[in-house]
């Protein structure tokens, strides 16, 4: 057992070191922060979205922003596509790869952010999002991972971890969510960071 463990372990590692030695990685991670922090200080809003653990992420992210990180401040304007009654409903009615274009097109405006997460990169669901995104004047950070899939070239910013396997990508996914938070704190309150 121990030794599946180890390897479990090491792979996590080998996985976030590959992603730290890709010079693109920090610079990606600083844009998006940037476009975040940016849309926010103008009135602009985030939304989230992803499928199953990319979900979770997403709604992690917004809980975060919304809620409490590390310390205390005003609540920042982020909004988790996950209402369950929302998405049966749009399923039902028009096909689950709606669930987050309706949420898009009823809340999305000009100036806010769509964090889109997919760790294929070409989930439909996740692309018709960034398609109405686009629409509405909106910019598009993405998390995805392997080759990076459709997503990485829609993305005004993507995000793509070196991995084949859908776990590794999501360990990353949360760490970049962690510094996109921290980020966006220390340029809308720098004074918790002083």
């Amino acid at each position: 057992m121990s030794s599946f463990i180890e390897e479990a372990l090491k792979q996590s590692c080998e996985t976030l070191n590959t992603f730290i030695s890709d010079k693109n990685t920090a610079l990606n991670l600083a844009s998006a922060i940037d476009l975040m922090s940016e849309s926010l200080k103008n009135g602009g809003k985030i939304l989230s979205c992803g499928n199953g653990g990319s979900m979770c992420d997403s709604l992690h992210f917004v809980e975060e922003l919304t809620g409490r990180y590390r310390k205390d401040r005003p609540a920042i304007a982020a909004l988790g596509m996950g209402d369950g009654a929302h998405m049966s409903c749009v399923a039902n009615d028009f096909g689950f790869d709606q669930v987050f274009q309706r949420n898009v097109d009823a809340l999305g405006k000009s100036g806010d952010i769509l964090l889109a997460i997919s760790t294929s990169g070409n989930s439909q669901n996740i692309l018709n999002a960034c398609e109405s995104a686009k629409k509405w004047g909106m910019k598009i950070v993405g998390l995805t991972g392997k080759s990076g899939g459709k997503l990485a070239a829609t993305a005004d910013v993507a995000i793509v971890v070196p991995s084949q396997m859908t776990d590794r990508i999501q360990e990353i996914h949360i760490k970049c969510i962690h510094i996109f938070i921290e980020g966006i704190e220390r340029n809308l309150y720098p004074e918790l960071y002083s």
